[in-house]
């Protein structure tokens, strides 16, 4: 064909049994069968396999695209870290970790819109971790980030190991973050719980890694964390509580404040010292399983003791603003300036608590009031009878025992086991498994309805009833009110012998005036916002059937015609007094109108008052509060007493009288003849004089006359 170029091309016949010159090149071997062969096909061609065993090599133009989409991703890795690296740098430069989150200034306010408290933040100078003593940094590193030393900004096996732990106790009850972490929230970012901030958030942590050596960012994470009490920084918490610099903590110290990180609002040992001694010790076992100190060593750590904090005084709702300004503190994390929060606190209802606790003239004897709606907003609040001398909140931070006001939830348990309050009960003695509940009068009527003992408050009966319908079932009840403090499983409850708060057992009545429980009392308008999705699925609150809930108000009724009589009102009123062992307590807990309220009363140190019940001092200061909140007439008419009406817990002796530290809340209820004149003293201390005549003498061999004033306790009427 070379030398024919002047004629034309012509096709040559194809033999399809030859192999052409380029086949001859690539198959090796002759003696491959025809149906083995790739006859033209593409999936042959990738099945094919190499003849010396292994697959053939990538053709050049594949490992070419290979190549050229590696070289394609490392350049847009490039570009897009010089992205990551200027968006930190404008978003998150390294000299804001310097600083601590100065939180803003809260002004709370009441729910008409006045300010009543205004708070900010206690902040300190910044530390250096190298200049501190190692069982310092120590504590912190054994607590919230073991291999703080090692790792890159974030712990793999931590959060781990929290997600097992989680999964295992049903909820989030441990945190993976490690302390790079907590520094990079802590200093550039939102409170909000979403997944482009956690994202935000581990890149914030690697560009700190990057930039700052271990050191560096221990000593910005410790400047400006949160350790309760509105204290932010280790120096200013280590004044704040102990009094010294932080350079001259001991171990327990240094571990009790490092224990404060996980929950600084609950645990600040100024407010809960049993709870921050108790993660104190967590703290220092944690040091000696890292090996930061010896067993001995963390043998010999004492429970350490904290300066007593007495904040500003405050014009009004000093006892409700202490409480409520953890929860209007997070509800205004977000803002960066002066934020404004505004609480449930009616001013009206609080000057009406204070006054009338003013007015008790109480001593030595301290006392505690709660006021809410039946929805659980807080309306006023009194922790004690002066701030300025004792700011322990003792409506939400002591726990005492409640005496009779725990048998609503044994009659409730009694509702829900199919009684009634016409059910017969027997009012006898009884001995469970070596205890024998007695009535302290030692009278005991047989058989009575369930309304009847409830009115009386028998021990006897809340004590056969809480073994017929169980402790278990009495303890339920308890829960799905809302009580959360320790419940002993035992048949003594029923009387109260399980320490709970006035706050706590009031939102428990609440729940039944409401009719729907548990009732969680709030201070703040808007407190479910907070709530994670979970808690808005699985915590909303439950109905109570409409015929129970009816039988507890037909027995709550009862009681204010028994040993609730003082606190009678001119409209339907519910309630239920208490007293605990050798009246070291009283209370009176009850609703009327939209108004649920509890009062305690009691010495601070739980020594006995002779005299004092829940149908006396509690019931009447009740009673004057609602009078003046309710806007309502006092009770003048007569008052129908229940029969055999009595408190069989606190029975006074003919021998014992008032103690004269409780002092008199209200004049003598009474008539006085002589002198021509007949003087009558009323319930309500007004005075009225009428022509009268003297009394005949009385004979010799005649009964005493009975005393016919209310109270929990005294001979039946």
């Amino acid at each position: 064909m070379a030398d024919r170029w002047d004629e034309p091309m012509r096709h040559e016949p194809v033999d399809t049994n030859r192999r052409n010159s380029i086949g001859q090149r690539y198959e090796l071997d002759d003696e491959t069968p025809r149906d083995h062969r790739l006859g033209g096909r593409f999936d042959d061609f990738l099945d094919r396999d190499d003849p010396s065993g292994g697959d053939l090599p990538p053709s050049p133009r594949s490992a070419r695209n290979i190549g050229r989409w590696i070289v394609r991703g490392i350049g847009v890795g490039i570009v897009l870290l010089v992205i990551a690296i200027g968006w930190l740098a404008v978003t998150a430069p390294l000299s804001r970790s310097l600083k601590p989150p100065t939180p803003p200034s809260i002004t709370l306010t009441a729910d008409d819109g006045t300010p009543i408290a205004r708070r900010g933040a206690i902040i300190g100078a910044p530390v250096d971790a190298a200049k501190l003593p190692a069982h310092v940094t120590d504590a912190f590193l054994a607590i919230e980030d073991r291999r703080f030393r090692s790792h890159w900004g974030i712990d793999p096996r931590g959060i781990l190991r929290a997600f097992v732990h989680n999964v295992g106790s049903g909820g989030v009850r441990e945190g993976g973050s490690t302390i790079t972490q907590q520094l990079a929230k802590n200093a550039f970012l939102d409170s909000d719980r979403t997944a482009a901030r956690k994202i935000r958030e581990v890149m914030i942590s690697f560009w700190l890694e990057a930039w700052l050596s271990k050191d560096e960012i221990l000593s910005r994470y410790l400047s400006n964390v949160y350790f309760g009490d509105n204290v932010y920084g280790l120096r200013a918490a280590s004044k704040h509580y102990f009094g010294r610099e932080p350079e001259k903590m001991n171990v327990g110290q240094a571990a009790m404040l490092a224990g404060l990180v996980k929950a600084p609002s609950r645990l600040a040992p100024t407010s809960n010292l049993e709870g921050a001694r108790k993660r104190e010790m967590l703290v220092v076992r944690a040091m000696a399983e890292a090996g930061f100190i010896t067993k001995a060593e963390a043998a010999e750590v004492e429970p350490q003791r904290v300066l007593a904090s007495r904040p500003t005084r405050l014009p009004s709702g000093t006892y409700f603003a202490d409480w409520v300004l953890p929860d209007a503190r997070d509800q205004a994390g977000e803002i960066k300036t002066e934020a404004t929060v505004k609480t449930t606190l009616d001013r009206r209802l609080q000057n009406t608590a204070e006054r009338v606790v003013r007015q008790a003239g109480l001593r030595q004897a301290q006392v505690a009031m709660v006021a809410m709606r039946r929805d659980g907003r807080v309306v006023a609040m009194v922790g004690g009878k002066d701030y300025a001398k004792s700011p322990f909140n003792r409506a939400t931070q002591a726990r005492r025992q409640p005496g009779s006001t725990f048998k609503l939830f044994v009659y409730l348990a009694a509702m829900r086991a199919g009684m009634t309050p016409d059910t017969m009960a027997d009012d006898s003695r009884i001995e469970i498994a070596g205890w024998k509940p007695k009535n302290d009068d030692n009278r005991y009527l047989g058989p009575i309805t369930l309304r009847r003992a409830f009115a009386r408050s028998s021990n006897v009966v809340a004590a056969r009833l809480t073994q017929e319908v169980g402790v278990r079932n009495v303890i339920k009840a308890a829960r799905d009110l809302g009580i959360s403090t320790p419940i002993p499983n035992e048949a003594t409850i029923g009387l109260g012998t399980a320490e709970v708060s006035l706050l706590e057992l009031t939102a428990a009545y609440a729940a039944v005036a409401n009719g729907k429980y548990p009732v969680h009392p709030r201070g703040l308008e808007d407190s479910g916002a907070s709530k994670s999705w979970y808690q808005s699925l699985t915590g909303g609150p439950s109905t109570m059937p409409d015929g129970i809930r009816e039988h507890m108000l037909d027995l709550l009724g009862a009681s204010l015609r028994g040993t609730g009589r003082a606190a009678v009102l001119t409209l339907p009123a519910y309630g239920k007094t208490g007293t605990s062992q050798n009246s070291r307590d009283a209370w009176f807990i009850g609703f009327a109108g939209d108004l649920v309220v509890g009062v305690w009363v009691g010495n601070d140190d739980s020594s006995p008052n002779a005299g004092l019940h829940g149908g006396g001092i509690p019931a009447q200061l009740w009673r004057q509060f609602m009078v003046s909140a309710l806007n309502i007439a006092p009770v003048v008419a007569p008052v129908v007493i229940e029969e055999n009406a009595m408190d069989p817990e606190a029975v006074v002796g003919p021998d014992e009288a008032l103690d004269e530290s409780m002092g008199d809340i209200a004049a003598p209820e009474g008539t006085i003849d002589g002198f021509g004149m007949q003087m009558k003293m009323g319930r309500d201390g007004s005075i009225s004089i009428t022509p009268g005549r003297d009394r005949a003498p009385v004979p010799p061999d005649a009964p005493p006359p009975r005393d016919r004033r209310g109270g929990d306790e005294g001979d039946e009427e």
